[in-house]
């Protein structure tokens, strides 16, 4: 019997198969070291978001509206990547490409919800960013714990419902022509181009959050750095000019890094040879998370003070414990 023939129904016109088959890149020799290099990847991004995790709650300084915002973005980080990498390792570097349709359904929704997590985070940093060049007077009352807090809660429970709706939809689909995901993971887009009844509005849904999840947070962004090169330009004094510039470089690395590799393969759209799709979107999800710790822990002057400090008192200590 074939596997497609293998299948249970969920109501009456709607047809679900028991697994889809990840097919992963096409005919790239020694792709499994590019499995491996994701191994490395993921190891150092655990180490590097744990480590800015631990050192934001131990150390009182760093306990700012700000830093709860980087906190979440190291916890969304973390998070996103073991959703994505170890389940990429199992399935390719073990040759286990079958995957059951309700583990493809959790698997696309905790994917893709820490990447919208990523990306109204970034949007959240750039509002603190703005804040602190355009009203630095009225800062401390404009951006309160309090209200990041607020903030990230809502940008948890939005990224949560639009990426759920999506999901829910996939489960109208009857699947009767083929179960080959296109991709590295249960990736939605493929996924519903597969569908053989009316997938309207999983076509609508798979429009509307790469709207709300990428292309309004860019649109913020730069919404914001307008507002902070006005207010740069009014910085008559170049040294506080450039001073306060360099407090925008690490957000400025991480949405480049983050934003421009999803758009451009975004923008090219069909056009783009399917291999290169995949490895250019499987780097934007697992690259980032790897080098934003590494990118704070260089570029911000609090955190690399906070690692100081942190060392003297481990160095005081053990000097105590040897004498």
């Amino acid at each position: 019997m074939s596997p497609l023939n293998s299948i249970f129904f969920r109501n009456a016109s709607v047809v679900h198969p028991d697994y889809f088959f990840i097919s992963g890149f096409a005919d790239i020799p020694h792709v499994k070291y590019y499995y491996v290099f994701s191994c490395f990847v993921y190891a150092v991004t655990l180490l590097g978001n744990t480590f800015v995790m631990f050192m934001i709650y131990t150390d009182h300084c760093l306990h700012s509206p700000k830093y709860i915002a980087v906190f979440n973005l190291a916890l969304s980080d973390l998070c996103g990547s073991t959703a994505c990498i170890p389940p990429m390792i199992d399935t390719f570097l073990f040759k286990s490409h079958l995957i059951s349709f309700d583990a493809c359904l959790a698997n696309m929704f905790f994917v893709f919800f820490f990447i919208s997590l990523q990306s109204f985070t970034l949007a959240v940093l750039s509002y603190d960013r703005c804040v602190a060049i355009c009203f630095p007077l009225r800062y401390n009352e404009i951006v309160t714990s309090k209200s990041i807090l607020v903030i990230t809660s809502i940008l948890w429970i939005l990224a949560g419902m639009g990426v759920l709706i999506g999901v829910l939809l996939i489960t109208r689909l009857s699947f009767c022509k083929s179960n080959v995901i296109h991709s590295h993971f249960c990736d939605q887009g493929p996924l519903h181009r597969l569908a053989c009844n009316d997938n309207t509005p999983s076509v609508v849904i798979n429009w509307v959050n790469p709207l709300v999840i990428l292309w309004f947070p860019v649109l913020f962004i730069t919404g914001t750095y307008i507002c902070i090169a006005g207010a740069l330009l009014k910085i008559s004094e170049v040294s506080e000019r450039i001073k306060a510039m360099k407090t925008c470089t690490s957000h400025l690395i991480l949405v480049s890094v983050f934003y421009l590799p999803i758009l451009i393969t975004e923008g090219m759209g069909p056009a783009i040879d399917l291999n290169a799709r995949i490895i250019n979107m499987s780097l934007t999800t697992i690259l980032p998370p790897m080098l934003n710790p590494i990118i704070y822990t260089l570029k911000t002057e609090e955190f690399r003070e906070s690692i100081k400090k942190l060392y003297r008192r481990n160095k005081i200590h053990l000097t105590v414990q040897n004498k």
